[in-house]
């Protein structure tokens, strides 16, 4: 069972996942004022155990949607869609402890999950550097540095002597973390040997340590040697677009080295990813494949705390599953780790991508920890007028 909050802000987006439950469309009238609570989602539901759920979230003056013959007992499972404001949903907790059948402890749980993770709005990392990485709602900038000859935004990329001169002028126009890439992993990118990244990386990372000691600097890499490796020369954090899912040691690179992980998900390999299967749910699977990745991390001894989640927008995803994720961004706090989007310049922000990557950054302040991007000077000014407008 997966359970997760959904953004439902508009008629429409309430009758959307209504439709994928198959409530009566007649429930509509009643559910629709509803919509400016908080909302769970709840895949996957013994039908007994969702007809409870709506007559106590009734009882407490909120809702449930289920599908509509959860009444008639004709459907055994149904998915359900909770309204409620925190206060109702921790009396619903308090009255599921007494409930242990129809899957109810399975959910009681997994809501308790949700709910400390939703909880949970600041965090601080600590890198091997011995800098203390503190994140927050109040969205930071990560700027790309790219040392590659083929990375799909040209002016990312920068030579030896050109890199020192970006990242002074990142760092002086808001930008809180340096991201420093040696390989492409665009759509179509091949590969490169763990060699040819090391002879890029090294010089790179080691002049950007020397010539910037306070600063935060990010690895972007999916090699486990390569990251090891990079957490020796000063690297604070690895950034590493692949999920561990190229290969394995990663887990335990990252656990050795005690170095702040950036997890992300991707469908396929950059060589291949535009052509991945296209996804049923692509928020349910993003729940599910963050809850096995943790998993992994944990049991190699990786601390929760030391994971920002990043949900890979353009990899393996077409422009109709990126805003699905985004208009669902939220969803990603229930693991209680700090969330990053990296939207910077990818095809489906349009053709005036600097204009559509400021849209979404907009978007995403106060809702993201951090955002990765190329243009350092525009995006901060965005996030400062975003911020500004939520006071």
């Amino acid at each position: 069972m997966n359970v997760y909050p959904v953004n439902i802000s508009s008629l429409s987006d309430m009758k959307a996942v209504c439709a994928k439950i198959g409530t009566d469309i007649r429930a509509l009238g009643y559910l629709e004022p509803k919509s400016r609570m908080l909302h769970v989602y709840a895949d996957d539901v013994d039908y007994r155990a969702a007809g409870f759920m709506k007559q106590e979230m009734l009882a407490r003056g909120g809702d449930a949607a289920v599908t509509k013959h959860v009444i008639d007992g004709k459907a055994e499972r149904s998915a359900v869609l909770i309204m409620a404001t925190p206060s109702q949903l921790r009396s619903f907790q308090e009255k599921l402890k007494a409930m242990d059948i129809w899957g109810l402890k399975e959910f009681r749980e997994r809501l308790a999950e949700v709910l400390k993770g939703m909880n949970v709005d600041s965090w601080e990392m600590v890198s091997p550097a011995g800098h203390t990485i503190s994140l927050s709602l109040d969205t930071k900038i990560m700027g790309i540095l790219n040392v590659t000859p083929d990375s799909f935004y040209p002016e990312s990329r920068f030579d030896e002597k050109e890199i020192l001169g970006r990242a002074e002028e990142m760092l002086s126009e808001g930008a809180y973390i340096l991201d420093v890439g040696a390989e492409s992993t665009r759509p179509g990118a091949i590969p490169v040997s763990e060699e040819e990244e090391l002879e890029r990386l090294f010089p790179a990372l080691k002049n950007l340590r020397k010539n910037f000691p306070e600063a935060i600097i990010s690895a972007d890499t999916y090699k486990p040697e390569v990251a090891r490796i990079a957490a020796c020369e000063g690297a604070d954090m690895i950034n590493d677009i692949s999920g561990f899912t190229f290969g394995g040691g990663m887990p335990e690179v990252i656990a050795d080295m005690k170095i702040p992980y950036v997890l992300s998900h991707i469908k396929g390999r950059p060589e291949t990813m535009a052509k991945s299967e296209p996804y049923e749910d692509i928020v349910r699977e993003l729940a599910e494949y963050f809850g096995e990745r943790l998993a992994v991390l944990e049991s190699a001894g990786v601390k929760r705390e030391q994971v920002m989640i990043d949900p890979g927008l353009g990899f393996g995803k077409n422009a109709e599953d990126n805003f699905a994720v985004l208009k669902d961004i939220e969803s990603l706090r229930v693991w209680g780790c700090p969330v990053m989007v990296g939207h910077s310049r990818k095809r489906f922000t349009g053709t005036e991508r600097l204009a559509g990557t400021l849209a979404v950054s907009a978007m995403m302040a106060g809702k993201v920890s951090v955002l990765r991007v190329h243009d350092v000077k525009e995006n901060a000014e965005t996030l400062r007028i975003a911020s500004g407008l939520r006071m």
